[in-house]
């Protein structure tokens, strides 16, 4: 049986503004970006998330599908409206949100789908952390690893939230238990706990939950810290677009690349450096790609390149 991608996330249409004018409307959110970029390559993928009963959510529903993208495990709900996020880009096309959210009072109600050793679970941002969500967010993710699956979290930990980093914080370090690897940017770690150094971030934030730690700093170098290897990745310059869904197109990337080299649970600790120089620039691959246009995801071209193409 082939291995799967299961996410966990929501979904949200953002509609892009450059110069305050709208230039695009796409289907979003963090991990759904991952999932659809996996799913043009043909990566069997599977989505538990929710959105609304309207033109919206049905839109978005299509477009997973449109993308490979198993959407059994999408709660359809009543009494609330699907989101959306203004994403207003900077002269350096980066983004500045403003978020419209109206849920109702009960979420997520959907089953969990099957999951198997050698499968890879995403999560991550405050999807995983809000409190309405997070009963049955550990609930998936304990299952998840009882199951032998490999989990990937990215703490996405938006400047929003900079308020509410000590309540949420024994769920952040709940998840980075249950995770085999921890992604988060300096931004996120400068947001939670005032740290921006990535040796100082792993030595004392993140080594003693998960071992195995990428640090990311938008255009600055890639940090990698795990029990084997300690390295630094420069990213090489690009001409941007947007660089809305560069982040989760990373993590894309890292997914991708311990597909591609039949790493699983098991092998992750014991990882060669070899291999990690590998993942790690293909999770560069993915994050460049995503730059040069104004979707949150891979292009169908980029798929065929590396061997897929939906």
């Amino acid at each position: 049986m082939p291995r799967k991608v299961i996410g966990i996330g929501e979904t949200i249409l953002d509609i892009v503004f450059r110069e305050d004018r709208p230039t695009a409307a796409v289907p979003g959110g963090s991990t759904f970006n991952s999932l659809v970029s996996l799913g043009r390559l043909r990566v069997p993928a599977v989505f538990v998330s929710e959105t609304g009963n309207d033109r919206v959510g049905a839109s978005i529903l299509r477009f997973m599908e449109a993308n490979g993208i198993d959407t059994s495990y999408v709660s359809v709900y009543s009494g609330g409206q699907s989101p959306v996020s203004l994403a207003f880009l900077d002269e350096r096309n980066e983004a500045e949100y403003l978020f419209y959210k109206d849920y109702p009072e009960e979420r997520l109600c959907v089953d969990f789908p099957a999951i198997e050793a050698g499968d890879i679970v995403m999560f991550g941002s405050y999807f995983a952390l809000n409190p309405a969500l997070r009963p049955r967010v550990l609930e998936f993710l304990t299952y998840a690893r009882s199951r032998g699956a490999l989990l990937y979290y990215d703490i996405n930990f938006r400047s929003t939230y900079v308020t509410e980093a000590i309540k949420l914080m024994p769920a952040i370090l709940e998840n980075m238990e249950l995770a085999d690897i921890v992604r988060g940017s300096t931004e996120d770690f400068r947001h939670l706990c005032g740290l921006e150094e990535p040796d100082r971030i792993y030595a004392e934030r993140v080594k003693y939950y998960c071992p195995q730690f990428i640090c990311t700093a938008g255009a600055g170098a890639v940090s990698l810290r795990t029990g084997c290897v300690t390295k630094d990745y420069a990213v090489p310059p690009i001409r941007t677009v947007s660089t809305i869904g560069a982040g989760d197109n990373f993590n894309a990337g890292i997914v991708y690349g311990l597909l591609q080299r039949g790493v699983g649970r098991t092998e992750l600790s014991s990882l060669t450096e070899n291999t990690w120089d590998e993942v790690v620039h293909c999770a560069l691959d993915f994050a460049a790609e995503v730059c040069r246009n104004v979707d949150n995801y891979v292009s169908r071209d980029f798929a065929a390149r590396m061997g897929g193409a939906r």
